[in-house]
């Protein structure tokens, strides 16, 4: 099979004959039509200096799964989260998934749309309704519960607005810059949600936010999730938050100790439902929320994101984990056609 090994100068080499994979006894084997693509897939090869297939949306058709496989059937439709730094990466032909990060595409909903979907999507439940515990879906909130949602125009940023919402949490305080017309089809202006430009000077963002809180009836804020962790975001996050409050950030190992000791904070990491982190019970939450990933596409409360579709399939990925880096997408992300590759 065909597969895409990213290289630390971010240069990709294009395996013709590397050997599928085999699934191990929960897992899926996928035939890949469409991979996406997430700054961590830049990031890793760049940072760790090592090269490896690094992608982990996958979106295609199952191909065979593993002996204690329920739900799933060769034939299905189907997007999944791979497990980070394991073995059958997204960028191939073929790639693995633990069945539990694995969701089924609902008739009419594309494999490019669907690719956008795992790893921003469950890094966004992760951050709001497990380490911020904000009501779930099916218990949805009963009183206002502002939330501040930082870079809220990344995919995991827009991922968690749409999950917000579904949960009746309002108002949300949604900060963004070029793509602030992307989340203003997201927001509800009538439950007080409203965005603020973080690309003003950051005393003004600050008042910005403090305006909305109380345009909205309030002036505490207690839960905020930060997508970016830079140019001084969780910095206006401390300023506006009440003591007691929680910010959870997703960019691990940066030194934080600037955030008051008044607010808690913690790093949600998407690899948690895959049991990294010593996260005992990721599993569980994977398992609900593949699934309310399904219900949602097909109710119409759930859509992907914003994408652009790079011709040359797995030979383009060196253009785009480079314009990532370089920081020229907004608002949107990069989709691969596998069997547009060479």
């Amino acid at each position: 099979m065909k597969e895409a090994i990213v290289n630390p100068d971010l240069m990709v080499t294009v395996n013709h004959d590397a050997p599928i994979p085999t699934p191990a006894a929960t897992q899926i084997l996928i035939r890949i039509v469409c991979a996406g693509c997430n700054p961590k897939d830049w990031k890793f090869p760049f940072f760790s200096k090592t090269s490896s297939n690094s992608g982990d949306d996958m979106a295609g058709v199952v191909s065979s799964v593993g002996t204690s496989v329920l739900e799933f059937k060769p034939g299905d439709r189907v997007a999944a989260f791979h497990t980070m730094q394991g073995p059958g990466g997204a960028f191939a032909e073929y790639g693995l998934a633990e069945s539990w990060t694995t969701f089924h595409i609902p008739d009419g909903i594309s494999f490019e749309e669907a690719a956008t979907i795992p790893l921003a999507g469950f890094a966004a439940a992760i951050g709001i309704h497990w380490r911020l515990s904000l009501p779930m879906p099916w218990s949805p909130a009963t009183k206002r519960i502002p939330l501040i949602v930082y870079g809220a125009s990344t995919a995991v940023g827009s991922f968690a607005i749409k999950l917000a919402r579904r949960s009746n949490i309002h108002p949300i305080i949604a900060i963004a810059g070029a793509g602030a017309p992307f989340i203003e089809s997201l927001i509800e202006r009538s439950e007080g949600d409203t965005v603020v430009d973080y690309r003003n000077a950051s005393d003004y963002v600050v008042e910005e936010i403090r305006s909305a809180l109380k345009a909205a009836g309030t002036k505490d804020i207690f839960h905020a999730i930060d997508t970016v962790c830079e140019n001084g975001s969780y910095r206006n996050i401390s300023k506006v938050m009440t003591d007691g409050g929680h910010i959870t950030l997703l960019r691990p190992g940066e030194d934080y100790s600037d955030i008051p000791a008044s607010i808690e904070r913690t790093v949600t990491y998407v690899g948690n439902v895959n049991g990294d982190g010593l996260a005992t019970n990721g599993r569980d939450f994977g398992l609900v929320w593949s699934r309310l990933f399904t219900s949602g596409l097909h109710d119409g409360w759930l859509n992907g994101h914003p994408y652009k579709l790079l011709p040359g399939g797995l030979n383009a990925l060196s253009k785009g984990l480079s314009d990532l880096k370089d920081g020229k997408l907004s608002a949107s992300k990069y989709v691969f056609k596998v069997a547009d590759t060479k």
